[in-house]
């Protein structure tokens, strides 16, 4: 049928005909389903309160991802499996050792953000047989608690991970094959449209089909994660029809390596991406474990970083800064062009009605130095102030051959320093030049002031930047690390 969304929720078939373009999942669980172990904290993606997880085919695989159910739409979950705490519970009503381990840890205390946090730890637990602290923290660094201090609910996970009974006793392991057929049988023959009075979901069936949909409806919001366009519904109450889903296209899916670079496809998360791109560019690497948290970072793509053109997105700039090229896609065909000539002005991009975001291609740094740097009020989980790329290529002499420098939080767009780059190219890198250099941003940039910021602190953390890039190429201790990694 395509006049309806399916999805199994916790061990339940769903079909929904009349749901709505901008209801949220969490709103379905709380006030259709009464599944009240699902909390709303902060509607943003914020906090985790909301945590659930969301299992989907990949690769004839399934796989379960933590995500925020305060904005992910319920329209994107066609053919997924929806995972509630409720559903953790043992046949006899026992506790699962990750809710037994933040009792016997005492990890709950006022108790609101408890189940958020055995989601994620569930998450982690299915994935990981014994991660190690980082990875811990890493797993719930999207999620916020106000009582506990964090330290019991380390310590919780880190004892769940040496208690694995049988597999029979989880109820994830011990429907996966059924759960798997059950999607199998999900997959929609064709494009599905959902209409509810004058709001409109559309589900495409094909890349193609969504190329053929965008060329009738050329207004409509394409949704693939919905990190960013959730706030707009749960923050903004703006109401936007036809919504696309894109989501679930295999198509969109691809990661391809070659020697030269990877081309990563529009739909494919930052969670997804993130091992081909580290190992390949460890320094943007870095900067996508602190995009978000785990659960925006599951959901989040970056090819809807890119089409969503904020001057603060955290994707565009350091791809800019490494020559990255964009695919983009309509009836027509296809269009490539360089990421940084799609960013136009602010909330307009080069793209023409009908066409859609395919895939970026990323060149590898080879025989180049690169470094990007993201700079906010709180480390983890927080939007940049002032984001900052550099790429750079010096001759046997030291001279500088080539630079390309990128900033986010400095313009409407993200932007390139070329008046700072034209007074570095054919330089000697050294001191004297970059402080030569450093007047030129006032000519590149005239940042605003804004809540995250002044227009002030983002001028000179622009120009601090590029000497902190600098001390960091010639060995000085300037990254500042964790002590795990440097003890």
């Amino acid at each position: 049928m395509n006049d309806s969304i399916r999805f199994i929720l916790n061990g339940e078939d769903i079909e929904l005909t009349d749901v709505g373009p901008t209801e949220t999942l969490l709103d379905f669980l709380r006030l259709k389903r009464r599944l009240t172990g699902t909390k709303e904290g902060c509607a943003e993606g914020d906090c985790g309160a909301c945590t659930v997880l969301v299992g989907r085919l990949v690769d004839g695989k399934l796989a379960y991802e933590s995500v925020n159910a305060c904005i992910r739409f319920t329209g994107s979950l066609h053919a997924t499996h929806v995972v509630t705490v409720e559903h953790l519970a043992g046949r006899d009503g026992a506790l699962h050792p990750v809710q037994q381990a933040l009792v016997d840890c005492h990890g709950s205390q006022c108790g609101f953000c408890t189940p958020g946090f055995v989601m994620s730890l569930y998450g982690l637990w299915l994935t990981k047989e014994k991660p190690g602290r980082r990875e811990i923290e890493k797993a719930l660094q999207g999620n916020l608690c106000r009582c506990t201090g964090y330290e019991p609910i380390v310590k919780a996970a880190e004892q769940v991970s040496l208690m694995r009974p049988s597999a029979l006793f989880d109820p994830l392991e011990r429907t996966r094959s059924e759960i798997i057929a059950r999607l199998w049988a999900m997959q929609a023959s064709g494009t599905i449209r959902i209409a509810k009075g004058e709001d409109r979901l559309i589900v495409p069936a094909s890349v193609q089909a969504l190329a053929e949909v965008l060329s009738q409806e050329p207004d409509a919001i394409v949704v693939a994660g919905s990190t960013d366009v959730g706030l707009w519904v749960t923050k903004q109450m703006r109401r936007l029809s036809p919504v696309v889903f894109i989501n679930h296209l295999s198509e969109l899916q691809s990661i391809t390596e070659s020697e030269d670079g990877v081309t990563i496809g529009a739909g494919v998360s930052y969670t997804r991406a993130f091992e081909a791109i580290a190992r390949k560019i460890p320094a943007l690497g870095r900067l996508i474990d602190r995009i978000g948290g785990e659960q925006v970072r599951n959901m989040g793509t970056i090819g809807g970083n890119i089409a969503n053109g904020s001057p603060i997105g955290d994707s565009p700039p350091p791809l800019i800064a490494l020559g990255a090229t964009l695919t983009l896609r309509s009836l027509e065909g296809q269009r490539k062009m360089p990421l940084e000539d799609f960013f136009i002005a602010y909330g307009k991009q080069d793209r023409k009605p009908g066409e859609f975001v395919e895939s970026v291609f990323v060149p590898y740094p080879a025989n180049s130095r690169f470094a990007a740097y993201k700079i906010t009020k709180r480390r983890d989980e927080d939007i940049t102030a002032v984001l900052g790329a550099f790429l750079l290529t010096l001759d046997d002499a030291e001279i500088v051959t080539d630079i390309r420098i990128a900033y986010g939080g400095m313009a409407a767009t993200p932007k390139r320093a070329r008046m700072v780059e034209a007074e570095l190219i054919g330089k000697p890198w050294t001191e004297a030049t970059i402080e030569a250099a450093r007047p030129a941003f006032d000519t590149d940039f005239q940042p605003l002031t804004d809540w995250r910021a002044s227009a002030e602190y983002r001028q000179l953390t622009a120009k601090n930047l590029l000497t902190r890039f600098y001390l960091e190429t010639v060995g000085a201790p300037a990254e500042l690390k964790r002590f795990e990694e440097v003890a």
